[in-house]
């Protein structure tokens, strides 16, 4: 425990520098961007170890995953997120833990969370996940709702009892016009939360760039990084 102790303070400390430089290199301050560690595939032996380091914010995307690594470390001052496409069916266990679901997509998905938060007497963030690489569909490969949906569903959310807006989140797209282009994504996004913004005062976290991706992300004016590779090591294949 001790070797798996020091090896994720020293990719933790590797990543924090990633931050700071890239704020430092914006014009930003270190405190306007929030690390978030996604833990998942990982037990939740390392989330502890993560706390004791002063984590305060892990993700998640699979709640089969999730629920029990969430009630296992139920005593740690953490702040779950639930980051993973979510169907209405895993709701009720989703609302129970998380306090921020990222990936809300969709009204039926709006109106689960709602009927469950009031049931579990909770509040839950959402942020409004969206698809810069969405087709003639309105949705991403990856889940989210286009550019075009962003103001029915902030409007449905910030209206829904239990339920409370908090911004966007997106994942830089793999095709269309964004592909590769990944500060152009981000700097699209800040411009999507200006626009929300205007509407939703207090809808102010963008959550944008991973691992491979956080400089850019910080650069545009990202509030919110998710990290996982870069503090956990590569992810065993799941069978």
């Amino acid at each position: 425990m001790t070797d798996r102790k020091d090896e994720l303070a020293v990719n933790l400390a590797k990543v924090e520098e990633r931050i700071a430089a890239a704020c430092v290199a914006t014009g930003r301050k270190r405190e306007e961007v929030t690390l978030i560690v996604v833990t998942k595939t990982y037990p939740a032996s390392d989330v502890r170890i993560l706390s004791d380091l002063g984590v305060r914010d892990v993700a998640e995307n699979r709640d089969q995953d999730a629920a029990p690594k969430a009630a296992e470390c139920s005593d740690l001052p953490l702040a779950w997120h639930f980051v993973g496409q979510l169907q209405t069916n895993k709701v009720r266990s989703v609302v129970g833990y998380a306090d921020v679901v990222q990936s809300v997509d969709r009204s039926k998905l709006v109106t689960a969370l709602s009927r469950e938060a009031v049931r579990a007497g909770r509040e839950v963030g959402c942020l409004i996940q969206v698809a810069l690489d969405a087709g003639a569909s309105g949705r991403g490969e990856r889940g989210g709702v286009a550019p075009g949906g962003i103001m029915e569903l902030a409007d449905l959310v910030a209206g829904s009892e239990g339920l409370r807006l908090d911004g966007l989140m997106t994942v830089a797209p793999l095709t269309g016009e964004y592909a590769g282009r990944e500060l152009a994504a981000f700097e699209r996004m800040m411009d999507l939360s200006t626009d929300l913004r205007r509407t939703h005062p207090a809808a102010n976290m963008v959550s944008a760039g991973m691992s491979a991706d956080l400089e850019q992300a910080v650069a545009a004016g990202a509030t919110h990084v998710r990290v996982g590779t870069a503090v956990l090591g590569v992810r065993p294949r799941l069978g």
